[in-house]
């Protein structure tokens, strides 16, 4: 029986409130959206094994670097070498983008389930994991509403710029650790700088393992911001500076010794080099890139990107005119604040600096010289490519939304009440949002107002799958071991064409996806020219017979084979040790197959593939 109720008091009203959901699953929920859509970028490869992301050669270079990886792992051998590629001599892995900060941890998914699918896991993880990274130190540090850091969390991790790196570039879209990094460097308690030092230089040192590229950018990044908001606010600059300065001795002292002798090996080891093969100022955006769409968004297209940008994997600067407008309304808006400040002059750097030498608008050459020009010699930024530059401007507007977002929920409940805007919070980059904006316009709330500005200058950005091509299956010959009645130890398959260069490589493409069970020439690699001339150049240096079948295999045209050349091609399979010579799918497969026949004497075909046994010619 009920308790009747005290005289003098009334029932109590049913609490109406909409209950929240704990701060655990909120976030988990935040980071499950992450989740979904970098599974829906990647749909058009799961279980495909006849597919590619569209530049397929990349993906074909990244999934053998996977695949050493886990070699490397599993037979206890050097990370940094590798002599299963580009026989006889090897390659330096360190000073390629080897990416074993990624494929050590998925040596498992590597063993169990194969190149390609470690190389999707790396996709989603790098996009999900950046754009987490940023949600977690946005909600930390910079704003109080989730949803402010969920939205600015979205944008650091799927801009178009990071899509377009995640699918072929795996080094420059692993920037997970970039917000941790930036977390250390201007953490706001000067207390423990050994310990926030020395965490520091473990996750820089493991940043190099990932991408060296992307902590170069970060270097320049944080550097930049670091001057411009001391500009800002020169009283928290000189309180925060010696602790600051403190954690970065601490993490040199941490990070030198573990990178010392990998460091030594990429600059000085067997198959270093000196520059680039490819001439970096080259790599430029177009002015308009600005305001365009890229070609992975919902509005995007295949014609103007490829006016504005050198390639798909480097649009990274097309934030569209809704963004741009947006961020300038934020800056003059919030411009008080010295993190505003500080950030606006990073990103407008950066930007620039993206124009290379010489402005382009609308693919025409304008005459004017970029900012770029004036630091183009400098070390390492001689060979940082300058298309890359908009990828800081990424998450400087990825955390600009999030700080206007954020302004406005914590304004609203005081705007409401008539109290007069207020500004706190200058303080150092780890400072909050406070309360300061008017409730409405028009009668309509500035939230709402704000909320569908940011809604119209994101969804047309937002990504839509990327996209696939078609790959020639691995010859069952190959796959399913044929070749090793044919391959004794010590000598390799050759497969046709042997050597391709910034090509796409059947040589990488087979020894992935049979997790490097032959050692092969040839592939896509930055090496030396030769053993006296560290010069770059791509792939290994041309023997005549690769160059001759690589040309026949692009033209199509079958020439006159020579007794010089069949004499040629019998020292070049000396040189490569070769055992079995295999070719599988090829666009003009028949030239190819002839002018094989003509060279070696007849092949075989076995099981997809056409096979010529060289043991006897080679000895």
């Amino acid at each position: 029986m009920a308790a009747p109720t005290a005289p003098g008091t009334v029932d109590a009203a049913p609490d109406r409130r909409p209950r929240r959901l704990p701060a655990r699953a909120a976030d988990a929920l935040v980071v499950a959206g992450y989740l979904a859509l970098a599974v829906l970028l990647t749909v058009g490869q799961w279980g495909r094994p006849g597919r590619l992301f569209h530049q397929a050669g990349d993906q074909i270079l990244f999934e053998w670097m996977l695949a050493r990886a886990a070699r490397a792992v599993t037979g206890l051998e050097n990370p940094l070498h590798s002599s299963a590629l580009n026989a006889p001599d090897g390659v330096n892995l360190m000073a390629n983008t080897s990416v074993l900060g990624l494929g050590v941890p998925l040596t498992p998914v590597t063993l169990l389930f194969g190149s390609q699918a470690a190389f999707l896991v790396a996709v989603v993880g790098c996009l999900v994991g950046t754009a987490t990274a940023w949600y977690v130190l946005l909600r930390r540090r910079l704003v109080v509403s989730r949803v402010a850091a969920a939205v600015g969390g979205l944008f650091c991790g799927f801009a178009p710029g990071m899509v377009a790196q995640a699918g072929a570039h795996l080094h420059m879209a692993a920037q997970f650790l970039v917000p941790a990094i930036l977390a250390l460097v201007f953490h706001p308690d000067p207390r423990r700088p050994w310990r926030h030092g020395s965490l520091l230089g473990l996750l820089v040192a493991y940043q190099v393992f990932l991408g060296e590229e992307v902590l170069v950018f970060l270097v320049l990044a944080a550097g930049t911001f670091a001057l411009a908001y001391a500009a800002a606010d020169r009283t928290a600059a000189r309180r925060l500076a010696p602790a600051l300065l403190a954690r970065l001795g601490v993490g040199v002292a941490v990070s030198l010794p573990l990178l010392a002798y990998p460091l030594w090996f990429q600059f000085f080891g067997p198959g270093h080099y000196r520059g680039m093969p490819f001439h970096a100022y080259g790599y430029q955006l177009d002015a308009a890139s600005f305001t365009a769409s890229a070609r992975q968004t919902v509005l995007g297209d295949d014609h103007l990107p490829g006016l504005l940008a050198p390639n798909p994997t480097e649009e990274n600067s097309f934030f569209g005119p809704g963004l741009l407008v947006l961020a300038v309304v934020i800056v003059s808006w919030l411009w008080r604040r010295p993190l505003v400040r500080a950030l606006a002059v990073c990103g407008l750097l950066f930007a620039l600096l993206s124009l290379g030498a010489q402005i382009r608008l609308d693919g025409t050459p304008t005459g004017i010289p970029g900012p770029y020009r004036l630091v183009a010699g400098l070390p390492l930024l001689d060979l940082a490519v300058p298309a890359r530059f908009p990828l800081v401007c990424v998450p400087v507007l990825g955390i600009l939304l999030a700080l206007s977002l954020d302004r406005l929920r914590a304004a609203a409940p005081r705007a409401t009440a008539g109290a007069p805007g207020t500004e706190t919070g200058d303080g150092p980059p780890a400072e909050r949002t406070a309360a300061g904006a008017p409730g409405t316009v028009g009668g309509v709330p500035v939230r709402l107002l704000w909320g569908g500005a940011v809604a119209a200058a994101l969804l047309p950005l937002f990504p839509t799958p990327i996209r696939t091509v078609p790959a020639w299956p691995v010859p069952a010959f190959v796959a399913e071991g044929g070749w090793r009645a044919y391959v004794p130890p010590g000598r390799t398959l050759v497969p046709v064409p042997p050597v391709t260069g910034a090509g796409i490589s059947p040589a990488m493409l087979w020894s992935a996806r049979t997790g490097l069970a032959f050692p092969t020439p040839g592939g896509y690699f930055i090496g030396p020219r030769a053993a006296d001339d560290p010069a770059a150049r791509w792939g290994a240096p041309d023997r005549p017979t690769a160059a001759l079948l690589r040309r026949v295999a692009e033209t199509g045209e079958v020439p006159a084979v020579t007794d010089a050349d069949r004499r040629r091609a019998v020292e070049d399979l000396r040189h490569w040790r070769a055992a079995v010579v295999v070719q599988g799918g090829l666009h003009h497969g028949d030239p190819v197959r002839r002018t094989v026949d003509a060279l070696l004497g007849p092949g075989r075909e076995i099981a997809g593939a056409h096979v010529w046994d060289v043991r006897p010619l080679v000895g």
